[in-house]
């Protein structure tokens, strides 16, 4: 077995092709075979290296290796030979007519098209024009070589497609040696057919371009091109990812990133894998949304809220818990001792306990979350508030005693009292208690910018909509909080490191953090709070 992952170097890989990825090396895995990495590069004007850089990246980190890496232009030299080939035996012939007017004679699925008037040109003049084509003494567009097939096929691919055109923008590899480059149609099959691949796996889109795929290699085993032990490639097609609240067009994605409505490619709310990276989803969980959709020969729209639950199943396992208060309000012990700090003792992971623990300095004043206080609370409200007790995580129970306002009428300081016989772990101290609160110390703690995201897009099928996608961004997609404080173990972390911010959500450092800056990106929340909100 052996396959190819054939990505055309002009964007960032986004999670749809995570799902053609995990497909291409995964056969060859499971049966022992070989995956290449081979760049479509075809068409320079849109291609560079650094999408070619990128793309090397994704794959790794998804956790895939391949055997070899191939380009498409390895193989220019014997696709023009091959090209030539196909003017000397009739199948293909020059055409100076506008792609307008290929495009209007090609007809309609119920009414064929109409013959070029270029089409049955001697052959040696084909041949002539295609030669001084490449030597670059034509214009863009002024001609184009097309394979002679049928032009009354039902098929519309099999209507003369064009196979090679102009271009006269230097390549990423080859410079400017080339002039006129192949048609992806063209050059696809025969590349996979070059290098032996014995299964060409495709989106469904590609289903109608398979007869074409298997005409050209029929006519290059025909020629003197033909290897004698290369197997005869099948082309097999399989569903695209769809992701509710998403578009996948790297053409869209593309205007996202010049007109500056995201932050570059890896924004975390893009869907790029480099995007899912920074914004802290584990390859694992990618894999395993992808294991558990499946692949079909059917089109259907996926809920994102699927892939965010394999994000936190994952994350569950491998996060290290911390505490992190995003919306601060001081919260004062007054019976705890001035200056008197004491080391609690937190464990990392309660589902690893491999990961050991860390400690939190716990003092007179500390940082709880705004919405942990009510001071007329409902019934069933179980954290704080006067004249209850709650527990503070890893520490005591304390029972609040007031707050302080300001003229406006806002919480500016929360009292409380501390049971010094009721510390976390002490024997006795386990009494029930019916809210636990986490916390940060206000003395040893750090502050943090917290980047929160939510959909890319304000509509479930964005690519469905006929107005323009971009009248279709969420404008609340990106929340920004700067005065968040999280203790002082996550000084010690780094972009790549996985978090549960404890009650909160998972989170990640974001390469944006400097020395005495640190910005921290929500990966996800606890639970699915968006069913929720769309409903309301």
């Amino acid at each position: 077995v052996q396959t190819r992952f054939p990505p055309e170097p002009n964007g960032y890989l986004h999670i749809g092709h995570a799902k053609a990825i995990c497909l291409d090396f995964g056969i060859a895995r499971k049966y022992g075979g070989t995956c290449n990495l081979r760049f479509d590069d075809t068409n320079p004007i849109k291609e560079d290296v650094e999408y070619v850089d990128s793309i090397q990246e994704d794959i790794q980190w998804l956790g895939f290796r391949w055997e070899n890496i191939y380009y498409a232009s390895d193989y220019f030299d014997q696709l023009f030979e091959f090209a030539l080939w196909l003017i000397d035996h009739g199948h293909a012939y020059i055409d100076e007519q506008t792609a307008e007017a290929i495009a209007e004679q090609k007809g309609s699925p119920t009414q064929p098209g109409r013959e070029s008037p270029f089409r049955n040109r001697p052959t040696a003049e084909s041949r002539d024009l295609f030669l001084r084509m490449n030597s670059g003494e034509f214009d863009e567009g002024a001609m184009t070589l097309r394979a002679k097939i049928d032009m009354a096929s039902p098929n519309m691919h099999f209507r003369d497609p064009i196979i090679y055109r102009i271009i006269k923008t230097p390549h990423h590899r080859t410079g400017r040696t080339w002039n006129v480059y192949p048609m992806y149609d063209f050059a696809h099959g025969q590349s996979d057919y070059f290098e032996g691949v014995t299964h060409s796996l495709c989106t469904l889109e590609f289903e109608v371009h398979r007869p074409l795929y298997d005409y050209f290699i029929d006519r290059l085993i025909e020629s003197p091109f033909k290897t004698e032990d290369n197997y005869r490639t099948r082309q097999t097609e399989f569903n695209r990812l769809n992701l509710t609240y998403t578009v996948m067009s790297k053409r869209k994605l593309l205007q996202l990133v010049k007109e500056h409505r995201v932050n570059g490619w890896d924004d975390p709310r893009m869907p790029t894998l480099c995007g899912m990276r920074r914004r802290g989803y584990s390859p694992e969980s990618i894999r395993n949304f992808i294991d558990s959709i499946g692949y079909t020969k059917f089109d259907a729209l996926n809920d994102v809220a699927l892939l965010e639950a394999s994000v936190r199943e994952d994350l569950n396992r491998k996060a290290t818990r911390v505490s992190a208060v995003l919306d601060p309000v001081k919260l004062v012990i007054t019976n705890y001792p001035d200056g008197q700090t004491e080391e609690m003792e937190a464990v990392n992971n309660p589902e690893n306990e491999a990961d050991g623990t860390h400690t939190i300095t716990f003092s007179k004043n500390l940082w709880i979350e705004r919405a942990d206080f009510m001071e007329e609370a409902p019934r069933k409200f179980f954290r704080m508030t006067p004249g209850k007790e709650v527990r503070l995580k890893n520490a005591y129970i304390v029972k609040c005693t007031g707050c302080t306002k300001d003229a406006e009428g806002n919480i500016t300081e929360i009292r409380a009292e501390y049971d010094a016989d009721s510390k976390s772990g002490m024997p006795g101290a386990d009494r029930k208690v019916k809210g636990t609160l986490h916390w940060v110390s206000a003395d040893h703690c750090l502050k943090a910018e917290v980047r929160e995201y939510d959909r890319l897009f304000s509509i479930e099928n964005p690519s469905a909509d006929e107005r323009d996608f971009r009248e279709l961004l969420n404008p609340e997609s990106l929340t920004v909080r700067e005065n968040c404080y999280v203790e002082r173990y996550l000084a010690e972390k780094k972009p790549g490191d996985y978090l549960q911010f404890q009650r909160t959500g998972y989170f990640m450092l974001d390469p944006d953090t400097t020395e005495g800056h640190l910005v921290f990106n929500k990966t996800v929340g606890l639970k699915d709070t968006w069913a929720k909100k769309a409903k309301a």
